[in-house]
């Protein structure tokens, strides 16, 4: 990949990259050189502004690949109104493209637990992902997983526990931990690293606090390559973390009783996010109401390509970047590019 330079995202310039890697997906790229043309695309898109009641959100198919370093300055120029528009719109494909990964594994375990109760065999590569994802959601330890069989007596048991955490999260509450925990994207871990859900990391990665608190070790801000990424972290986490435990049960409660798994009611379930407790999800509901964020958990992609959307410092620097594009391509970088994203 290319390296930063004076401040500029190198991953920003790869992502720009990759959408012009594969045109027979009919993937495009949109370039912001200013938070105008940014405005006046979603406008273009008739993506801004309140949706209609009583009617379904759909959402352009397209990808946020960088927080432009530019935004905190930019953001403060606009309206409140306006900057939350921004940021929730082009937040929320994310959300959605995150969602639709978890329902297609949560379909294949499904269908390994119904193909298991028929006593018939399971896909080779089913079984072979599912090694993979009880790892992921700690259910087993990499050892106990690579032995895993339809022929364990807890079989059955083991893909209950997946199907518990293996299950969306409501967009429009996704969206309001978004903005309660970075700022709108104006915080420092969300322009730096494209930190957006305040998950802390140990071991010396990840950006130190200004005011870290020593009695708690030496806990950093989680960094990531690019939003999605991110995005991908916060899924993981909640799926997956023993502190969200309540947020699992009350999910798949909420799912067993027929009822929609909505953003206000499973907030309840993160009391657990924060040090503040109970204070948190009170203010992480106001934010989801106040916002009207409840509309996004039933929102769905518009049927089209998948494009990307890039915000660069001026029209200077996307011609240079045109440059750049082609010289990746002939080098094959952009196929490496590809392989790395995993976005399916």
């Amino acid at each position: 990949m290319i390296d930063r330079l004076n401040g500029t995202f190198a991953v920003l310039v790869s992502l720009l990259l990759l959408v012009h890697a594969n045109p027979a997906r009919g993937q495009d790229v949109i370039v912001f050189a200013s938070i105008d043309d940014g405005i006046a695309w979603l406008k273009k898109e008739n993506f801004w502004g309140e949706e209609k009641r009583g009617e379904q959100l759909e959402v352009p198919n397209v990808i946020l690949t960088g927080i432009n370093p530019r935004w905190r300055e930019a953001s403060q120029k606009l309206t409140v109104p306006e900057k939350k528009e921004i940021f929730y719109r082009l937040m929320l494909p994310l959300v959605l493209h995150a969602n639709n990964m978890v329902l297609e594994r949560r379909a294949k375990l499904l269908r390994a637990r119904q193909a298991h109760a028929n006593g018939d065999s399971i896909a080779a590569a089913d079984l072979a992902e599912l090694r993979n994802g009880v790892v992921l959601m700690r259910v087993m330890d990499a050892e106990a997983a690579a032995d895993l069989s339809p022929a364990d007596e807890n079989f059955d048991t083991i893909l209950d526990e997946m199907l518990i955490k293996v299950d969306i999260i409501p967009a429009g509450l996704a969206l309001g931990q978004a903005a309660y925990e970075s700022g709108y994207g104006t915080s420092r871990f969300a322009i730096e690293g494209n930190a957006l859900f305040g998950q802390w990391t140990f071991g010396g990665k990840g950006l130190a606090p200004e005011q870290q608190r020593q009695q708690l070790g030496d806990y950093r801000i989680a960094t990531f390559d690019w939003p999605f990424d991110s995005v991908r972290g916060y899924f993981i986490n909640l799926m997956s973390h023993p502190a969200y435990a309540d947020f699992r049960k009350l999910r798949a409660e909420t799912r067993a009783a027929g009822k929609p798994l909505d953003c206000l009611t499973l907030a309840n379930g993160l009391t657990s996010y924060s040090e503040r407790g109970q204070e948190y999800v009170d203010t992480l509901k106001g934010i989801i109401r106040v916002n009207h964020l409840q509309v996004a958990d039933d929102a769905v992609f518009r049927d089209e390509p998948m494009r990307f959307a890039i915000g660069v410092k001026d029209e200077a620097a996307a011609i240079e970047l045109q440059g750049k594009i082609e010289a990746m391509r002939k080098s094959g970088e952009l196929a490496r590019i590809i392989q790395r994203m995993q976005l399916d």
